[in-house]
């Protein structure tokens, strides 16, 4: 009797944890996302095109997906990346740009987050499954912080410095489910 218990057991377990990985990132995410992309500078809305975002499992790797962008034509603006998890437990996952670039990701308090500096800019990526949607968004700042106050003393105690970066452009989307 306790052999079919103990399986009992053990299938059940197994059905649960089948279940909560196909409901978490980025299984919950997949499927073929569209939306209108709007850039935003300090003089406002600057431009805006659509956007794709197709995560779909890879046959080729366990544990990855595709993370394809496309900004604005499939021919002109496809971004075939790649998201491969590193330790889910951890949040911890890469994006293979297929060109020798390898990035970290992390998925964190329901949000996938990318932080990573290129040509001058740095750039925060997050994004985040809302009202059954992903909520896509960039923040680009410069890398040389617009002003640096603190680094005193103050009423005997030390004040650390603190540097502020200008943030010059974000970008917004907002994906609906396609496929």
């Amino acid at each position: 009797m306790k052999p079919i218990i103990t399986f009992f057991f053990i299938c059940l377990s197994a059905m649960a944890f089948c279940q909560n990985t196909k409901t978490a990132f980025p299984y919950s995410w997949e499927g073929k996302w569209a939306g209108m992309l709007e850039v935003f500078s300090d003089t406002g809305k600057v431009q805006q095109l659509p956007m794709q975002l197709h995560i779909l499992p890879l046959d080729t790797l366990p544990k990855a997906w595709t993370w394809r962008i496309v900004y604005g034509t499939e021919k002109d603006g496809a971004r075939p990346y790649e998201l491969i998890t590193v330790d889910a437990e951890k949040g911890q996952y890469l994006i293979d740009e297929k060109n020798s670039i390898l990035m970290e990701g992390y998925y964190l308090g329901g949000k996938f987050y990318q932080w990573f500096e290129v040509q001058g800019s740095r750039l925060l990526t997050a994004t985040e499954m809302r009202d059954g949607a992903l909520e896509w968004e960039i923040v680009v700042s410069k890398e040389e912080p617009v002003s640096t106050t603190g680094g005193q003393v103050v009423e005997g105690e030390e004040v650390p410095p603190v540097l502020a970066f200008p943030v010059k452009v974000v970008q917004r989307a907002r994906l609906e489910k396609r496929l």
